[in-house]
């Protein structure tokens, strides 16, 4: 039997590190797109994430994280987000993403109800408070978000039930991160926080933003096959980008955003359509979140965040 040793930072030693799936990007930004809808991802209310709207999500995986947004009219019902998750099953969606909730039971209902429709893979991103509110479900992946911390991490390992965890940390936590010795064997995604801008970055962003999917020559790393969907009703190219609405979702179907040419866009978005982009010869290595530079520049085709740009 081995052993088991506490470190300095009362993390367990266990047999082996980290399972870091991603750092900085979302979990799927390492595999091909097939150019059709692969994944929805479902804001369920208003949320209570550490970061807001109003001032600023400086998150790099803040897509699938919990956030708080401002809803500008009444949330959708529940006999309307149903039909939008049938749909999405016969649409042969692949991956539903559920996070920003306002309460658990929400969650924990609308991912039992895609389990019925029988999508492949459903997630659900919960905040580390609200894991003991959780009643596990065989097949639902729950996801664990905290801000890392060496007694955060040991309530993750006590809790192996859990599929995965999505850690905010900078990058210098992201060196300790990957250093721990665990007993946790669930996935890991590294939710880097990036400064306001390029001139407090203190890491490598290009290691940082190196990915393995050599498919960017072709469609956009993120949001090729994604669609989101906030809590008031509207569908949107990716959950952060809230001023691109796709299509009103209390009126139309999801099918039918599908045709949009706003979606569509977005879709076929590739390096070359970035000017300070296109002639790098790290193009097609490099994840860049619209959404960050977005949120930096005020311009969907913004390069705020590369150190090649000096």
């Amino acid at each position: 039997m081995e052993e088991v040793v506490y470190g300095a930072g009362g993390v367990v030693e266990g047999t082996s590190h980290p399972h870091i799936v991603s750092v900085s990007k979302p979990p799927w930004s390492n595999r091909e797109h097939s150019g059709r809808l692969e994944r929805l991802i479902v804001q369920l209310g208003a949320g209570k994430g550490e970061f807001s709207e109003a001032r600023g999500i400086p998150r790099s995986i803040g897509c699938i994280g919990n956030n708080r947004f401002v809803l500008h009219r009444e949330p959708m019902s529940v006999e309307r987000l149903r039909e939008i998750l049938f749909e999405f099953s016969h649409l042969r969606g692949k991956e539903l993403w559920l996070t920003n909730y306002d309460n658990v039971e929400y969650l924990m209902a609308m991912a039992s109800y895609a389990l019925e429709l029988e999508i492949p893979a459903v997630y659900a991103v919960l905040r580390m408070e609200d894991v003991g509110k959780v009643r596990p479900i065989d097949g639902v992946r729950f996801i664990a978000e905290f801000e890392y911390s060496p007694d955060r991490f040991r309530e993750l390992e006590s809790n192996d039930w859990l599929y995965g965890a999505l850690i905010l940390a900078t990058a210098s936590q992201y060196e300790e991160i990957r250093n721990l010795r665990t007993t946790f064997q669930g996935e890991v995604y590294v939710d880097v926080l990036y400064p306001g801008s390029l001139r407090k970055v203190d890491f490598n962003l290009i290691e940082l933003r190196r990915t393995l999917n050599f498919s960017n020559e072709t469609y956009h790393d993120c949001l090729a096959g994604t669609v989101a969907l906030t809590a008031d009703g509207y569908f949107l190219p990716c959950p952060l980008l809230r001023k691109y609405i796709v299509a009103d979702a209390k009126e139309e179907s999801l099918k039918r955003a599908l045709r949009k040419k706003r979606l569509k866009s977005f879709w076929k978005l590739t390096r070359d359509s970035f000017d300070g982009c296109k002639t790098c010869p790290f193009k097609y290595l490099c994840h860049d979140c619209r959404a960050l530079e977005y949120q930096a520049t005020g311009d969907i085709h913004g390069v705020e965040y590369c150190q090649l740009e000096l």
